[in-house]
């Protein structure tokens, strides 16, 4: 390929039935016949050509880039570079290394024709246009990643549960990229929610609507199609199945000036700087589900930015999942508290790729200064990693159940925090959501689901009802939830009646949370025994008077109340010497036996 700053010197200049090359300077190639022409470009020119998208960009040697200048510094006597010509931006780059870097980083870019090629992709019945380079979230605007499905499902499951509740829903799908997850919302749940998709990015924005007319969803304005005498919504070709609000707009901007029921933020990185935001409108009762994937500081990987961002001193523990999610609950709770409005957890899950938090927002002072109550210093044993948080007041309470700091020289012990102590999940909310995830045929995250449930009651039953009427009243914070689906006939002082004897039980329980923290059973396992199987190992420490159950944020932990050196006792019992002691064992006494 011979681009446009060499047309020039593209045409073949011909003496006397000579022809010159096209690619180098007369002084370097001399005219000469066709036959020796066609050789010296292809041992010179064609021999080290760069290919792209089907096109050949062979070297040059003409003076179409600056001279380079000779040792002593003289540009006159110095000599032309050969290089390569961009197919793309006509830059000239010397070395052929360099110019494949530089058309990868076009089609990172997606500034050439084969990246505007768009690739569909299906997600829970909804189709979006995505750009070859869509992986990338520093080079495209149009980010999508497909390892984050599980967290579109769970947010998904929390909206529906919400829509029980109330009636539209006002729900905001504050960073919207390709718009999958807000139109999830609107085709799966029609006319229930009122779903409104903001993105910052004009390129953003035209792909949500273009992925809004492949859905056949009509962006703003118009009427929306009631839904059918039997709750669904059949697609008929030419008609909107919803209708959504796409907006070109920042985040903080839309949450300052329009109140919603439901938020989702999940930026590229800490939500931190849209917390504020986020609280200062949202309707009392409503859902705020934040999603951080800046896994680097939340898994102490980077402490420095983890200070920074969310006002926390933590170290890389075994439970350093948990410890994340504690952590963003707690600086929503300080961002629910600046807006006198306390939080209620109602989910709190930690992968590898993300940690999601979806809490309820109640409105008051006096729910703020609950929440805030909650924020404590966690002490932390860096020898055998056994914690404890510390207790309210000004008094500082250093004791830990391990003897290690009496036992081994200097300290042991250091402060972690502050975090959330409160509990992590909603048992009535995760049933409901479970509910949601079969209604909706989400079987990849029903497992999921029921391990949390399973953890919200620190049991390992396996009996989970999913009819509706498990489901009609669930209890949360003290306020009877009741869902639309219910027949029943319940009025005002009934639910009165149920909400102050769950205040008074749930003041008189305690013990109803589950324990904060887990053990893992590798890390603790004995040297030179070989411990139980997991779930043996949590049927011991049951019939031990413990409750156990296992979590979603280790597949080796364990959840218990037990103490650290509860948990060894315990370990220690039902672990068995391992065959390579008892045959080593074995064979010296046979030796001692045949000396």
């Amino acid at each position: 390929i011979i681009t446009s700053c060499c047309a020039d010197f593209c045409l073949f200049r011909s003496t006397a039935g000579r022809k010159s090359c096209p690619l180098c300077p007369e002084e370097k190639f001399k005219a000469c016949y066709s036959h020796k022409l066609r050789r010296h470009l292809q041992n010179l020119h064609w021999k080290v050509y760069a290919e792209f998208e089907g096109y050949r960009m062979c070297i040059c040697h003409l003076p179409c880039r600056n001279v380079k200048p000779s040792l002593s510094g003289d540009h006159a006597s110095g000599r032309h570079v050969a290089h390569y010509h961009c197919v793309v931006c006509s830059v000239t780059i010397a070395r052929k290394t360099d110019m494949i870097s530089h058309l990868k980083r076009h089609v990172n870019k997606g500034e050439t024709e084969a990246s505007q090629a768009y690739e569909i992709m299906k997600e829970l019945g909804t189709n979006v246009q995505l750009l070859p380079n869509h992986t990338t979230p520093q080079k495209s605007d149009t980010y999508f990643n497909r390892k984050m499905k599980t967290n579109r499902q769970l947010v998904f499951c929390s909206l529906a549960v919400l829509a029980e509740e109330r009636n539209p829903v006002e729900c905001l799908d504050a960073f919207g990229a390709t718009g999958i997850m807000g139109l999830q919302w609107a085709k799966h749940l029609l006319n229930a929610v009122r779903v409104t998709i903001t993105d910052i990015s004009e390129t953003c924005v035209k792909m949500i609507k273009e992925n809004c007319k492949l859905n056949n969803i009509r962006v703003d304005g118009g009427m929306r199609v009631p839904r059918g005498s039997d709750g669904a919504s059949g697609e008929v070709e030419g008609v909107p199945i919803a209708t959504v609000e796409v907006a070109k707009m920042d985040a903080n901007v839309i949450m300052h000036l329009r109140p919603f029921d439901y938020i989702h933020l999940d930026p590229f990185g800490t939500a931190v700087n849209y917390l504020d935001a986020a609280f200062r409108n949202v309707r009392n009762l409503g859902i705020i589900s934040v999603t951080s994937t800046d896994t680097g500081s939340l898994y102490a990987k980077s402490p420095n930015v983890t200070l920074r961002h969310y006002g926390c001193h933590i170290v890389r523990t075994e439970y350093y999942r948990e410890l994340a999610a504690r952590m963003v609950v707690a600086t929503v709770a300080r961002a629910a508290a600046r807006c006198n409005k306390g939080i209620e957890v109602l989910l709190a899950v930690a992968l590898e790729h993300f940690v999601l938090v979806v809490v309820r927002v109640l409105r008051g002072p006096v729910q703020a200064d609950e929440s805030a109550k909650k924020l404590r210093k966690l002490m932390h044993c860096q020898w055998c990693e056994e914690r404890v948080f510390l207790k309210l007041g000004n008094m500082v309470d250093d004791t830990l159940p391990c003897n290690c700091h009496g036992s081994l020289p200097g300290k042991t012990a250091v402060q972690l925090g502050p975090l959330w102590s409160g509990p992590l999940f909603n048992t009535g909310f995760l049933r409901r959501m479970l509910s949601a995830a079969v209604k909706h045929s989400m079987d990849d995250i029903q497992p999921l689901v029921k391990t949390l449930i399973y953890e919200s009651e620190c049991t390992t039953l396996k009996s989970l009802v999913h009819g509706p009427s498990a489901l009609t009243n669930q209890v949360e914070c003290g306020v009877v939830i009741k869902t639309l689906n219910t027949g029943e006939e319940s009025g005002k002082r009934k639910i009165a009646d149920e909400s102050g004897n769950f205040v008074k039980k749930l003041k008189s329980d305690a013990a109803l949370d589950h324990p904060p923290f887990y053990y893992s059973i590798h890390r603790h396992s004995i040297r030179g025994m070989n411990m139980p199987k997991l779930n043996k190992f949590l049927q011991y420490l049951t019939e031990a008077g413990f409750r156990v159950s296992r979590t979603h944020f280790d597949p080796t932990g364990v959840r218990t109340d037990a103490t650290l050196l509860q948990f060894k006792s315990v370990l220690t019992k039902y672990s068995v010497p391992t065959c390579t002691n008892a045959s080593a064992t074995q064979t010296s006494v046979s030796v001692e036996k045949t000396v």
